[in-house]
């Protein structure tokens, strides 16, 4: 299994799946529009920005179930991600991550790269998994773990 063999929903609330980011270098992180994370938007922008043209990409799935903050509506979501970060890389739809109703793709994710003593669950907001060209789990990377830090490993990756 990889990443490609997952259905998701766009933003838009359109199913689709990921097999458009195939071949590149991949970096999965649930998000939150109300967590003292938040501002690692502006990071993981950035770093969308200096690798897309190698082939690289950043993918937001917006997150509620930790604290409750991401309350809002897919179009609020998006709208925050833009005016207040400019985020341009792909987000989907608010997804669970943990338990039971989690998205069969954080629960692979999870299996394949879990966290610290093995825990499968996710900790917090801005968890970030970095996938290789093939669609495979490399590396997962703390919420504490800011973009501008793993940005070695996905050059040595790319």
């Amino acid at each position: 299994m990889t990443i490609y063999d997952f259905p998701v929903q766009s933003i838009k609330g359109e199913e689709t799946n990921l097999e458009a980011y195939k071949g590149d270098v991949v970096l999965i992180v649930n998000t939150a529009s109300k967590c003292g994370f938040t501002p690692q938007y502006q990071g993981l922008q950035s770093l969308y920005e200096s690798n897309k043209e190698k082939g690289f990409t950043v993918l937001g799935f917006p997150c509620n179930q930790f604290g409750a903050q991401e309350p809002g509506t897919s179009d609020e979501i998006l709208e925050f991600c833009e005016l207040n970060y400019g985020v341009s890389f792909p987000l989907f739809g608010k997804v669970n991550v943990n338990g039971e109703d989690a998205h069969p793709l954080f629960k692979y994710l999870s299996s394949e790269a879990p966290g610290i003593l093995g825990s499968k669950a996710i900790k917090w907001n801005f968890t970030k998994f970095l996938i290789d060209r093939d669609g495979n789990v490399v590396n997962r990377f703390a919420p504490t773990d800011k973009p501008e830090t793993i940005e070695k490993h996905i050059q040595k990756i790319l």
